[in-house]
């Protein structure tokens, strides 16, 4: 039995369905090329898987980093955009990593320093979600203690100015008992002189009695009189002090309104809990270094994955192109040089044409100005030079 033989040029063909020329574009290979390197094929697949999880995660990171502070498709759609250029920026840096600077420490280090930041950043999201319910204990006990500290500054801002008015309610005060005491003594003393129990023994209304009632009455009638100047003072006091409590409350009131859960006071409160919680704190920093390894996979991958003949086939091509785009531009050079050349060539013999042929016209209409000049007896021979330029003579091109 006789078998079909296929010539060699057609032996290989292949055809990649669309989603491993979309794996082939997430790791910026050139499909045309790739399509004929059996080994690289896989490779680039690989560094496509990776760069397409690094997507997804960056997409899924930004999302709920924005739903915390909106909500809506609005928060979708800007976290497909802020995934967009993660990809954006993988696929640059795989791209930069080719033969000539793999082996090369400052690129491989400056992209690993870029890819770190940025997953750095990207992990923040993911590890808020991870620990909602215990960021969410802490948000409130962080809360707690900003009210207390905004309470001490408010007490810290309004001191002096409390401190005066409580130093003058006391000085008050302590004026308006001084003068009951003096009241209350003579009280007492007056009592005890009418009763027999004190002074002079003598019970009933005498000299003595009367006199002390008298100082009695006296100091009570001054009491009451200081007592009627100083109690508008002590009610203005009061509200001034009480005008300091209603603004600390209202103060404190507003700034309680304030607190919230956003992303900076989750990152704060997750920062607290790391430090608070060794458990806590362990698997943060493992789930840090895991999404860091997430982030840096393009790169590790593209790097650490060997050269194949897709790499050889990608040099060549450039150095065709290079080498055809310079061969190239040396014939449009050397066509516009030709051009140049015959057109100077043809423009220099019509040229020269053009004078032979006005040769004679020049002579004769120079031997006319002559005869002219003759003939006029006032003519100097200078204006008539003059007007011959003019009209004869060629002008220099510029």
């Amino acid at each position: 039995m006789q078998e079909t033989s296929t010539p060699v040029s057609q032996r290989e063909t292949y055809t990649p369905n669309g989603f491993t020329r979309f794996l082939w574009w997430l790791s910026t290979a050139e499909k045309e090329l790739l399509a004929g390197c059996v080994i690289d094929r896989n490779r680039y697949a690989i560094v496509g898987m990776t760069v397409l999880g690094t997507w997804a995660f960056a997409s899924l990171a930004w999302t709920y980093f924005f739903s915390t502070v909106t909500s809506g498709i609005l928060t979708v759609l800007l976290g497909l955009f802020m995934g967009g250029i993660i990809l954006t920026i993988d696929r640059a840096l795989i791209k930069g990593i080719g033969r000539k600077n793999k082996a090369r420490l400052w690129p491989l280090l400056f992209r690993g320093v870029l890819a770190m930041t940025i997953g750095l950043f990207m992990a923040q999201p993911a590890l808020l979600y991870l620990f909602d319910k215990e960021i969410h204990v802490q948000v409130s006990i962080d809360n707690e203690q900003r009210k207390k500290q905004k309470l001490q500054q408010q007490d810290t801002v309004h001191y002096a100015a409390r401190a005066m008015l409580l130093k003058r309610k006391n000085d008050l005060q302590q004026q308006l008992k001084s003068r009951y005491n003096q009241v209350s003594v003579a009280r007492d003393a007056f009592i005890a002189e009418t009763d027999g129990t004190g002074g002079s023994k003598k019970i009933g209304l005498k000299d003595i009695a009367q006199a002390k009632q008298r100082e009695y009455q006296q100091l009570d009638a001054d009491y009451r009189l200081m007592e009627s100047d100083l109690r508008p003072q002590m009610r203005s006091n009061d509200s001034a002090l009480a005008a300091i409590d209603i603004s600390i409350a209202q103060e404190q009131k507003n700034f309680e309104a304030l607190l919230n859960d956003g992303f900076i006071t989750r990152i704060e409160a997750l920062n607290n809990l790391v430090r608070s919680n060794g458990s806590v704190a362990f698997r943060y920093y493992l789930l840090v270094a895991i999404f860091l390894l997430i982030e840096l996979m393009p790169v590790i991958a593209k790097s650490l994955l060997p050269e194949g003949s897709y790499e050889e086939k990608a040099q060549l091509k450039e150095q065709a192109e290079k080498e055809l785009s310079r061969n190239n531009q040396k014939r449009e050079l050397d066509l516009k040089e030709l051009y140049n050349q015959t057109a100077y060539e043809q423009d220099a013999g019509f040229i020269k044409e053009f004078f032979q042929s006005a040769e004679q016209e020049r002579r004769e209409k120079m031997m006319e100005r002559l005869q002219t000049w003759k003939q006029e007896k006032d003519a100097s021979f200078d204006s008539m030079w003059d007007d011959l330029k003019k009209d004869m003579l060629t002008k220099q091109e510029n």
